[in-house]
């Protein structure tokens, strides 16, 4: 028998199974087993940088040290960022009316990383099995919760735990399986994903404008290429992915105002429909929920991995403290209070992320002329500015020790 299982060896159930491996539990270490059926090939350092990447916060970081994933990471395809440019359509991207974010007014040395997804996870898959961690590659067939106990039935047998995590996505299957229920909400909104190269510098600088049908990022890369988001209404999706490479770099030059100067695609686009998802619950006894399988946010502000990063290091405070004062880690009580200190920042951080989706990227009259001239009003205050980076540097709100700085 495990402590406990994770079903799910994205980016978030590997460092929840990398800090649960790698901490001790009272007079023993843990044990624990992760899911995962398709596991990721390594990248050769000459590769193309995938289209897929994530942008990482400080916080973030700080819980990947923990996890010890960072050596990992710390080379040459990690990209540090220093500023964020933040415009309405309404003015021009040289505008002073551009919301300036930069890591220099808060003394830190840069805002955080981008990061390509399958070098993210390679790097916690190898800390978890470094660290003494179980993974079997396998599927989620079906689940039977015991007493003292959940047992697992997989594709490649049965194993049972005292705890078992849900990590494995928005369509969760151990979600389902348990009876968790979840609300949806579609934006009606498909996100682009792909690699461009400019004709001017990124300049170390993410560069983020919101339109009326949409909003559109570029994210740094290390080799002077940049990442794109666009999330755009579905039938412009729909046109920009039959569009030729060519005239697909017209309308991202016309939607980009030119930031960058002219764009041409180097990479293949890929896409996926944009949702919103909320578990009203996040646990039951011996179960709970982290990451995608638990809540969706909309990719605009870049924090869906940054908020299962922290769902996974505050679950391996609370499970390991548990263990080290002998108690049950898979105890209600434990969960439950995971459940109520992640939802409140879930919650917070979701709001503000519709609230910008609906008023900036496709609002209109009063409301959304107040949010578009915010812009502007929060970027000539140093205050305001230094606290908006705060958060997206994570380090603020309610944080694991793992998050803390030293």
């Amino acid at each position: 028998m495990f402590d406990v299982a994770i079903v799910g060896g994205g980016p978030v159930g590997a460092c929840l199974g990398a800090l649960l491996a790698g901490a001790p539990g009272g007079a023993r270490t843990l044990s624990v087993a992760l899911l995962e059926p398709r596991l990721p090939q390594a990248l050769p350092p000459d590769a193309p940088p995938d289209a897929r990447v994530v942008a990482l916060s400080r916080a973030s970081e700080r819980v990947l040290r923990c996890a010890g994933a960072w050596p990992a990471l710390a080379g040459p395809r990690l990209s540090p960022y220093e500023r964020m440019r933040v415009w309405h359509e309404s003015v021009a991207p040289a505008s002073e009316a551009v919301l300036v974010f930069d890591a220099a007014d808060v003394g830190e040395p840069n805002l955080g990383y981008i990061v390509e997804n399958r070098l993210l996870q390679g790097a916690l898959l190898g800390a978890f099995t470094a660290a003494g961690g179980h993974l079997e590659p396998a599927s989620l067939l079906a689940l039977q919760s015991q007493e003292d106990a959940v047992e697992l039935r997989t594709t490649a047998g049965t194993l049972a735990a005292r705890l078992v995590v849900g990590a494995d996505g928005a369509q969760s299957a151990l979600r389902a399986a348990a009876g968790f229920t979840a609300r949806t909400h579609a934006y009606r909104q498909t996100a682009i994903v792909a690699t461009v190269a400019t004709a001017r510098p990124h300049e170390a600088t993410a560069w983020q404008r919101f339109m009326k049908r949409g909003t559109l990022a570029f994210l740094p890369l290390a080799d002077g290429m940049s990442s794109i988001v666009w999330s755009a209404d579905d039938e412009i999706a729909a046109q920009l992915l039959d569009a030729s490479a060519a005239a697909f770099a017209v309308q991202l030059d016309r939607a980009s105002d030119l930031a960058l100067g002219a764009t041409r695609l180097v990479s293949e686009r890929a896409s996926f429909p944009l949702s919103s998802l909320n578990a009203p619950r996040y646990v039951a006894q011996r179960l709970a929920l982290i990451g995608d399988a638990a809540h969706v946010v909309h990719p605009l502000a870049g924090q869906g991995v940054n908020l299962g990063l922290l769902d996974a290091a505050c679950l391996a405070q609370l499970v390991t403290d548990a263990v080290a004062r002998r108690e049950d880690p898979g105890a209600l009580a434990v969960l439950r209070a995971y459940e109520r200190w992640r939802k409140s920042e879930v919650a917070l951080m979701s709001t503000a992320i519709d609230a910008f989706d609906r008023f900036l990227a496709h609002g209109a009259g009063p409301l959304a002329a107040l949010a578009q001239r915010g812009l502007s009003l929060v970027n000539r205050s140093q205050e305001l500015r230094r606290l908006f980076i705060r958060r997206a540097l994570g380090t603020s709100g309610e944080l694991p020790d793992a998050a803390r700085g030293p």
